[in-house]
Order: C-alpha cells, then structure tokens, then sequence
C-alpha cells in the first residue's frame, strides 16, 4: 500500500509539472532528440491525420479548450486533417501509397497493426523517445504491466502511444428488453433462452405495439456475424472478441475458432427457429443501419422487442423509456453469460505514430505526454471544462454535465472530444471524484453493469502478432471470414447445418484455419507472458 501511495503522489508530481510545462525541460527548452534522429528540432507546426466515426458529429473537436491549453503550453501548433470512416480504407491506402505524410496519425482506428507492420520504415520507433520526453507515459508503463505490453510489440519495440478509458463497465453490449410489449404481451421477463425464443417470436406473431399492423419483430438489427455472437446468441457462451478474429476461450482457457465449434452449430439452429418465426427481423440480412434506427428508434415507439447496446438509449433514441436491461438469460448449459471484452473495450494502441516526415518527433511527444494526466484524460474523453462540458467543484470532484442542446451525452462526447479515441490514462482514485448523470451516458451504463457484470466470463484477448505471423493472419483470414459469415447467412435464411456441417469443416480447414489457430494459441501464450 506504502509503495502504492508513493507512486500515486509521484504520479501527482507528475500531473502539475505537465499541466505547467508539458514536457518542457527546466528552462523552459524542449528536449531535442531530433537531433539525433537527423530532424530539425525548431519544428512546431505538425499535421496530424484523424479519422471520425461520423461525419455529423464534426471537426470541433479540433478546436477544444483542452487542446488550446496545451498547444499554448507547449508551443505546438496543430494542423487537423480530418477523415471520416465511411470512406477511410480508399484514402488511407492512396494516402499510404504516396509517401506524403503527415506527421503523426492519431486516434486507433486510423492505422491497424497491420498497416503499422507493413509502413514500419515510415514511423519513428518510440521506445528511447518515450524515455527522454514523456514522463507521464513512462510512470504508467512503469505502473500498469497490460498498458505496457498493450503497446510493445513482440520485438520489444513501440510504434504506437497507448490508452487505457476511464469509467468503464465490466460488460459491453447487454440485452434491453422492451417492457411495454411484454406487458402488452401478458408475458412474463424471460429468465432462460428457451423464454427469450418464445417472447421474441410472440413480438413477431402478434401485435404488441396495437397498431393492427405486422411491423413488430423480436429482434431488429443488421446482419454481423460477430455481433450475434456477442449478442443474441450470447446465451450460449460463445462470445468472441471484438478484435474481429472469431476467437473465443473455452473452459481450460485454450483458443479456438468458434464458427468451427458444436456449441456454434446449435447456436445457428437456435437462430434459424428465431428467423424463420418472426423472432428476428426478415429484413436482417438486407438492410443498413439507417433502415435499422428506423425501426428501432420509430416515433410514436421502437419495433423491437430486444436490443442489444451499451446503453438504451444509445440505441433507442427517443423510445429509451420502453426498454430495461435484461438479466443474462440462462442458457443451454445452465449458465448465464454476458458480453464482456476488457482488454479490447478499456486498453489499446495505435492512438498516435509518428512519421519520419516529422522533423521534431521530441517536441510531439512532448505535447502527447500532456493527454496522460488523469485531468486531461477527463477532458478529452468528456469534453473540455473551458468548454463548459464538465464542471469543477472546486472541491476536487469534476461533475459531467447534460447538454443544454437536447442532444445526447453520448453525442456531445464524440462531438466535443476525442472520446475512446487518442492518448489517455485516468487513475482509479481520480475516477472516484467524477461524478456522472445516471440517467444516460455511463452513468447510466455503470448502473445497468451491476445486473450482469458477474456473469461476465474470459474471452480472447487483444493479442500483438510478429510480423510474420501478421501476414500470415492477414493472408488466410480474409477468405475464411468471408466463408463462415456467408454460410451463415445461408443456415439461418435457408436453413442445411446439419447435413452441410461436415464438409462445411473440411473447408475450412482446407483454407488454413487450423494454421490460424496455431498462430493466434502462440499470440495468446505471448501474451500470457507479457
């Protein structure tokens, strides 16, 4: 606990001497380990790509009090290329092919470790750099084993800065069950999935919104394999992670490839029962997320009987006050599950790189140890406090504020800040002075983790990969993937598991999957060891 405390006040230290100087020495001066890279240390001006989930949340982000602060502490001046999603994979690859860099890319789902991998030339390896100018980052890497081995990959170097989020639940997505027609349905919460199969259908049978129209359905969402396995087939225990790699732990803690699993196979049977008996929309395999909301978030009330979100409202817009959080149903093993996915959803990497286009990555990193403070990592996960975002006390406690726009916490913190994006690390005492609505938002997503998050369970974690093993993964998968989410879609529309089984995993492994196992065990014990 003594050695606890020490590290604590150090860390404290180590706030106020960035809040004043963000990493300048003593007299003021940067640190200029440019020098010894060939760079030109006088540069302050740098260009740093971003990429936004949505174009309709903005660039005012780029323009945060947070951001002026240090920018004026530090003497940087920051040129915002913004992207957006939808149309990142085209620009990246035409932007990678040039050689036209900008001088950082930020935020994790700007570069993957795949593209890390393949441009390693381009980037500064940041190991030695991080000693010599981020001391915020250095205590953390000192303090906190998963940020560590997070962010260096299995050469023992770091290309990318980490991130661990503040405030987080044990579970992710969890189920909301529409109260009102269970009500209207004179029907009782289900408890296992056997119940949860009969509610849903009966949503789809009958008319519980009494409209006298067949517009209501069990389960409203678009088509993803992933997502269904976290989700609606979570009561059978075969969670993957969200890192995309359909990998799971079974009960030894040993990988495997769950679309290759028996459990998965009765899982599908389970689903085609739904589908085939209105207990999931008919449009599922069809339809995008906009035609999704539609429905979900229809005036006058949702046309679902259950979704799977963060929180209801995040969801279900308007119609939130229909929807409750549903206790884990038991499943056919007699357990109940929950989707949880902790190193994925609370740490990562990839949140900055630097390119060898930049002339004074010493003073960039500089400014980047300035967003590893426990009052900054507030700011830009919430919004700013010069913004009117979050309020200080003055007592030492910090109160996340309902916008005054009508909007949505949710959609004020991507528009005002970096949210889940960009450097950031928030100490668990600081955590407790934050005080947060919970009627929406986290607040509200901390309170409804109290139902289910003991049913939360191991599941693969975010594993790094060797280059080779990298290019392996990225060679085999792809077709895989595509394979297994097609034959998907067929079972549940068409139906055949049973007698295309057999031969369905002879495929598989034709393509390499059994390779792809073998590489993601040998990530896993790396991991394990790190």
């Amino acid at each position: 606990m003594k050695s606890k405390k020490i590290l604590s006040a150090l860390l404290a230290l180590g706030m106020i001497v960035s809040l004043a100087s963000c990493g300048q020495g003593g007299d003021g001066s940067t640190t200029s380990s440019a020098d010894a890279e060939g760079g030109n240390a006088s540069q302050t001006t740098f260009d740093i790509t971003v990429v936004r989930w949505a174009e309709s949340w903005g660039t005012t982000f780029t323009e945060s009090a947070f951001l002026k602060e240090i920018a004026e502490q530090t003497g940087v001046t920051l040129n915002w290329q913004t992207y957006y999603s939808a149309d990142w994979s085209e620009q990246k690859s035409l932007l990678l092919a040039s050689g036209d860099l900008p001088d950082a890319f930020f935020g994790s789902i700007t570069l993957t470790d795949s593209d890390i991998s393949q441009n390693k030339a381009s980037l500064y390896e940041l190991t030695d750099l991080i000693a010599e100018n981020m001391p915020n980052l250095s205590a953390i890497l000192a303090d906190d084993p998963t940020v560590k081995a997070m962010c260096t990959d299995p050469n023992g170097e770091i290309y990318s800065l980490p991130k661990k989020l503040p405030l987080r639940p044990t579970t992710a997505n969890e189920m909301y069950i529409n109260t009102d027609f269970v009500e209207a349905l004179g029907m009782s919460v289900p408890d296992t999935y056997e119940e949860l199969a009969d509610y849903l259908i009966a949503v789809g049978q009958n008319d519980p919104d009494g409209n006298g129209e067949n517009d209501t359905y069990g389960y409203i969402n678009a088509a993803s394999l992933s997502g269904d396995l976290n989700n609606i087939l979570i009561p059978f225990g075969i969670q993957v992670s969200r890192a995309g790699n359909y990998m799971s732990l079974d009960a030894n803690d040993t990988p495997y490839f769950v679309p290759a699993s028996e459990t998965y196979k009765e899982a599908v049977k389970w689903m085609k029962n739904l589908f085939d008996n209105g207990g999931v929309d008919p449009e599922r395999f069809t339809q995008d997320s906009s035609m999704v909301n539609a429905k979900v978030q229809a005036e006058g009330g949702s046309k679902t009987g259950l979704v799977s979100a963060w929180t209801a409202d995040a969801e279900t817009g308007a119609n939130a006050s229909q929807f409750e959080v549903l206790k884990a149903v038991v499943g056919p093993d007699g357990n109940r599950y929950c989707e949880s996915d902790p190193t994925f959803l609370n740490y990562g990497r990839n949140e900055l790189e630097i390119t060898k286009t930049c002339e004074n990555p010493a003073l960039l990193l500089q400014w980047a140890d300035c967003f590893y403070t426990d009052l900054a990592s507030l700011q830009t996960y919430y919004g700013s406090i010069g913004d009117g975002k979050v309020a200080d006390n003055g007592d030492g406690t910090y109160e996340l504020l309902i916008p005054e726009d009508g909007t949505s916490l949710d959609t004020s913190c991507w528009t005002y800040s970096f949210r889940d994006h960009g450097p950031k690390y928030m100490s668990a005492d600081f955590e407790a002075n934050v005080i947060l609505p919970t009627d929406q938002g986290d607040g509200a997503k901390l309170l409804d983790d109290e139902v289910n998050k003991e049913y939360a369970s191991n599941t693969f974690p975010v594993c790094y990969y060797t280059d080779d093993q990298l290019s392996n993964l990225t060679m085999l998968t792809t077709d895989i993937y595509n394979y297994v989410e097609a034959q998907y879609a067929h079972w549940v529309v068409d139906g055949g598991i049973d007698e295309e089984w057999d031969a369905y995993i002879q495929q598989v492994n034709a393509m390499g999957l059994e390779q792809v196992v073998e590489i993601q065990k040998a990530a896993y014990e790396t991991y394990k060891n790190a």
